[in-house]
């Protein structure tokens, strides 16, 4: 957001001198303001070269020829939602208002995509058994199988780092040692690594309990140490930004088809006949995002899980999103997965 002044123009002024504006620090857009300040529009070097096609004379008025309802962003947005806005609308620049309405930054494509860091904590739950991975977890916890080259925990981790991420707990029950050997405190990561471990299971929820709730200061990810996804967590954190709920499930569509033709009755009357259909639901993903009031609930101690301890935000009239993964999604529970992962890696 450097510079964005430079940029600064009032609607008044000829074409011939905002080009000089346009073309000032590389931002390549002009900014209309008011003397107060507030966003009147914008020029962009598109609506320039639209201007000279209409063969408008290079002293026409700004005002004439500037964007009037430009795409903004509020001054409390995150990166991760001015990003996701920028590359749905396909924008290089944004302007940046105040709850007035006053122009106080400029964000540009290029500078949101130098990686900032990104504050959120993320809690990877890796403390299960994996029986159903016997005998390759007798002597290795699941979240430590390897996937090519690399344990299924690394990979996950290093997708977070590579979005900016680098608060993270992890929790561990089931030969912990390995896990903390392996991760020590990130350092090799250039990342902070700190470990919840659960003396005995507390639930896919009740790790919450342990963190160290004062330092739960923005929306925490959580996720299950043992799956495979591309999913974009800055989009995800975007969205949950937007519908301003509680907590965000992360959910894949799961089709079943039944192979049999499904009849529909009513008593002893046959009303309707649908050869093989197919139904499709929404499955949890094991993957959230949680604001922190609702990390702060859990007590230490606590036994409980995650589909009940958002259930009960709905009981209680909270607000629980679901977002749809779009892409690649593997939990790795069962042998014939771990296999698949295993065929699948190079393309993940």
């Amino acid at each position: 957001m450097q510079k964005w002044q430079s940029a600064l123009a009032h609607p008044n002024i000829s074409l011939s001198d905002a080009i000089p504006i346009l073309d000032r620090g590389a931002l390549r857009i002009v900014l209309v303001v008011d003397e107060q300040n507030r966003l009147l529009g914008t020029l962009t070097d598109g609506d320039l070269r639209r201007a000279l096609l209409r063969q408008q004379p290079l002293s026409t008025p700004l005002c004439e020829v500037m964007t009037t309802h430009p795409k903004v962003a509020r001054h409390d947005w995150s990166k991760a939602r001015m990003l996701a806005l920028m590359e749905k609308d396909s924008l290089l620049q944004l302007p940046i208002l105040d709850s007035s309405g006053v122009l106080v930054g400029l964000e540009t494509l290029h500078g949101l995509l130098q990686k900032p860091r990104q504050h959120n904590p993320v809690f990877l739950m890796a403390g299960g058994f994996g029986t159903r991975l016997r005998p390759l977890t007798n002597t290795c916890p699941k979240p430590m199988l390897r996937i090519g080259s690399k344990p299924i925990l690394e990979l996950i981790l290093e997708s977070f780092i590579n979005a900016g991420f680098y608060r993270f707990y992890i929790s561990t029950h089931y030969m912990p040692e390995q896990i903390q050997s392996y991760f020590g405190d990130g350092g090799r990561w250039n990342v902070e690594i700190q470990y919840i471990h659960e003396q005995t299971p507390l639930g896919t929820g009740g790790a919450l309990g342990l963190l160290p709730h004062d330092e739960i200061d923005y929306p925490l990810f959580m996720m299950n140490g043992d799956l495979l996804t591309d999913l974009n967590f800055l989009s995800l954190l975007a969205f949950h930004e937007e519908q301003s709920g509680v907590a965000t499930m992360c959910v894949r569509e799961y089709e079943q088809q039944i192979p049999y033709g499904v009849i529909e009755s009513e008593g002893y009357q046959m009303r309707n006949m649908v050869e093989k259909p197919t139904y499709r639901f929404k499955v949890n993903a094991g993957i959230y995002l949680l604001d922190p009031d609702l990390v702060k609930t859990v007590m230490p101690g606590q036994i409980i899980d995650m589909p009940t301890l958002l259930q009960q935000q709905v009981e209680t009239h909270q607000q629980v999103n679901l977002f749809t993964i779009p892409g690649y999604w593997l939990d790795i529970g069962r042998m014939e997965d771990f296999q698949k992962a295993q065929e699948e890696y190079a393309s993940i």
